[in-house]
């Protein structure tokens, strides 16, 4: 009591109490010491006996987050405006064709920042968990702006850097010699619907299975399948809107190294959501920097003497072609990502109510 006043004099309810108690380290062992069966019991003696002014009714368990309308509006945008985006693109020719692209890649960037700021991608919305008290910070927008230009243009690079050119600069179009491929980008703006739909879903299912808890190894038993169920689903949605925007493109389809960067994305941002940005960051910035030295080493490998340098790049294409390179590198982070996301959010410290509004 002496140790966690404060998380004690500050809690609306014992979930709250219960779940920084395991944030400090505390597990139902520790609690079994002062003979209790559990962190959710211990809390909840913590929580009666702490002092307050007046006698405080015990609140009841925090209610799931609603689906509003105007985030519902705001995840559906990018995705439209991709699409038109990318019409537009495909029927215009030469500075026209210019335009519309920098116009597109604009509109399509700031729907994308209005949809992470509300709603079930957002870290700052009142009705939902918000990042933890003092958790590490990390910038990931760059790396991300990274992955998904080197998802429209990587590929097209590296092949022709590895046939000696590029000779020009791309014109948007997929039988170019350096060819710009628009169905990931596509189905990756159109996923940012079914990203906040499944994220909403696993938030509002975590609440309830926290107020039903009564331990903290039967909420993570109940927490680990809805998760990894939520990301299946969010695969799910991701493979089929791929499916038609490379159907409706007519570009061939590249299902491992999209689906594996949405991955990514998707793990990246769902840990951010709740607070954990410093493993997002890294991995980020891990596979944006295995794709630019992949891109380095075949351009430096033309100086004399250092041939041997694109070797490496030359044989993983040679054998699986050009998008494993991209494949291998967001698959291998978002494996990782997913280990990750299983150990952070299947505690109850990762799903406490916010803290009300001093």
């Amino acid at each position: 009591m002496h140790r966690h006043r404060k998380l004690c004099e500050r809690a609306v309810d014992p979930l709250e109490i219960a779940a920084g108690l395991e944030a400090h380290g505390i597990t139902d062992r520790t609690a079994a010491r002062f003979r209790h069966r559990d962190v959710f019991s211990l809390a909840e003696e913590m929580y009666a006996r702490v002092s307050r002014d007046g006698d405080t009714p015990l609140p009841a368990p925090p209610a799931a987050p609603r689906m509003r309308a105007d985030w519902v509006f705001l995840t559906l945008l990018p995705g439209a405006l991709c699409a038109a985006t990318v019409t537009a693109v495909q029927l215009t020719h030469g500075q026209s064709r210019l335009f519309a692209a920098a116009a597109g890649a604009l509109a399509v960037a700031l729907a994308l920042r209005a949809a992470l700021r509300r709603g079930p991608l957002s870290r700052t919305d009142a009705d939902r968990p918000g990042p933890r008290p003092g958790a590490a910070s990390g910038r990931t927008t760059p790396w991300t702006v990274w992955l998904v230009a080197y998802s429209l243009l990587g590929n097209g690079l590296l092949d022709s850097a590895l046939a000696g050119g590029p000779d020009a600069l791309p014109t948007g179009t997929a039988d170019d010699p350096w060819p710009v491929t628009a169905a990931p980008v596509l189905a990756l703006a159109l996923a940012c619907a079914p990203a906040a739909w499944t994220a909403h879903l696993f938030t509002a299912r975590a609440r309830r299975k926290l107020a039903g808890s009564r331990g903290l190894e039967d909420f993570a038993a109940a927490v680990r399948p809805l998760l990894l169920g939520t990301f299946a689903l969010f695969l799910g949605a991701m493979a089929a809107l791929l499916t038609l925007s490379t159907a409706v493109l007519h570009e061939p389809a590249a299902y491992a190294q999209a689906l594996a960067l949405g991955s990514l994305l998707y793990l990246a941002r769902l840990l951010t959501t709740h607070g954990f940005t410093y493993a997002p960051a890294v991995l980020l910035t891990a596979t944006a920097t295995v794709e630019a030295a992949a891109l380095a080493t075949v351009f430096a490998s033309r100086l004399p003497g250092f041939r041997f340098l694109a070797t490496p790049v030359d044989t993983l294409v040679t054998t699986w072609g050009t998008g494993s390179v991209p494949a291998l590198a967001c698959g291998a982070a978002a494996l990782a990502l997913l280990v990750h996301t299983t150990r952070k959010l299947t505690r109850a410290s990762a799903h406490a109510p916010p803290q009300p509004a001093r």
